[in-house]
């Protein structure tokens, strides 16, 4: 996965680069459950990045002192989807943390919403095969019980 990070009204500093670099490379663990390949290999994106995660984060003003004017936003980019979040905080590591959390939770709804729809998919060629209900399936194929 790419990282990209952009800053407004603040310093990158070594060390907060490698904070958003932990928070962000956690979430990978989620997305390898969709995209095995790092890579695309059709011709026009050849060597480009399946996914990336653009992160911005900031200071909202340079002059105010109370309330939460630091914020971060995340947008992960997948082939055919993107999951966007962005929080407010007083600190900024606990923004990105936030963002982070919502990401978190919106791949695992991803991932859930992907698994029903094969499941569903399954069922709906099962019944239009029209197979059995006591059909059994094995490892070396189907074996189908029928009564002569």
């Amino acid at each position: 996965m790419k990282i990209i990070i952009k800053t407004k009204n603040i310093k990158l500093t070594p060390a907060l680069n490698k904070f958003i670099r932990e928070k962000i490379d956690s979430l990978e663990r989620f997305i390898k459950i969709f995209y095995s390949e790092e890579y695309f290999n059709h011709f026009f994106g050849r060597g480009k990045p399946r996914i990336e995660a653009w992160v911005e984060v900031g200071k909202t003003t340079l002059h105010h002192r109370k309330g939460p004017f630091f914020w971060a936003e995340c947008q992960l980019k997948f082939p055919k989807k993107n999951l966007r979040s962005t929080a407010k905080a007083k600190d900024l590591k606990l923004a990105i943390t936030e963002v982070k959390d919502e990401l978190q939770r919106e791949l695992k709804e991803y991932k859930e919403k992907a698994i029903t729809l094969i499941k569903r998919r399954a069922r709906i060629a099962r019944k239009e095969l029209k197979i059995s209900s006591q059909a059994r399936f094995y490892r070396k194929g189907r074996i189908r019980e029928e009564g002569t």
